[in-house]
């Protein structure tokens, strides 16, 4: 069973067409496949305020924010509750080692620990984890 660590700039590509790109649906794909989507347990609640920024913004109606939130709940993930316990040690290290924000290390320490692929759109967290040698997608 393949798995990956999803950040928040890849899932709302899931969910709003806007974002979405062909690399990004093929990796749904793999997900409506039984690929295991991993999260750091603070992806349900910064994809939940991702949402409601693009509606205030105008960008989602609230309708598609509900439908959004409730595709997102029906993806087969796990959430790894590990970042807590190292917010004040490992993942501020790694933060201010590549010049991440605490919650793009949390998505890269994951990644790391479980020795799995990361997708992520972001370019200082991809550019970080070419750094550490990761694979990156998409």
């Amino acid at each position: 069973m393949e798995r990956l660590v999803v950040d928040a700039s890849v899932a709302v590509a899931w969910v709003h067409p806007g974002q979405a790109t062909p690399q990004t649906d093929a990796l749904l794909a793999k997900v409506g496949q039984g690929a295991v989507v991993t999260v750091p347990a603070l992806w349900p609640v910064e994809m939940a305020n991702v949402l409601l920024v693009l509606e205030r913004r105008g960008k989602l109606t609230a309708d598609e924010r509900t439908v959004a939130l409730e595709a997102l709940r029906s993806l087969a993930f796990e959430v790894d509750h590990e970042m807590s316990a190292i917010a004040f040690t490992r993942l501020s290290k790694l933060a201010s080692e590549l010049n991440l924000s605490v919650y793009d290390a949390a998505y890269l320490e994951l990644a790391l620990r479980l020795k799995i692929p990361l997708a992520c759109k972001d370019g200082p967290l991809r550019d970080a984890a070419k750094r550490r040698r990761m694979t990156v997608l998409p």
